[in-house]
């Protein structure tokens, strides 16, 4: 499971937009957000944290990888390349 927080979601739209953008990448991922405490959670065999991120940030967000608060698998080895401020690849 790949966890990322999304501060800047905050909306029903950003919620659809957000599944859009992973389900370009695999239309069979499990997709779980959670609005209120803005998590993203992505269930997928074909799926990498980076890719997963990279959709994200194509998307128009700026997602960190986990949540703070559980344990993700979705950490990022490498870097994605984007040099955003909240890019968990600095962390």
């Amino acid at each position: 499971m790949l966890t990322f927080q999304v501060e800047d979601m905050t909306c029903g739209h950003c919620v659809r937009a957000i599944k859009e953008a992973v389900r370009l990448l695999d239309a069979s991922a499990a997709i779980d957000v959670d609005l209120g405490r803005k998590h993203v959670r992505v269930q997928s065999d074909r799926l990498s944290a980076p890719a997963v991120h990279g959709a994200l940030m194509k998307a128009g967000y700026t997602p960190s990888a986990g949540s703070g608060d559980e344990p993700s698998s979705g950490e990022l080895s490498g870097c994605c390349g984007c040099a955003g401020p909240r890019c968990a690849c600095a962390a």
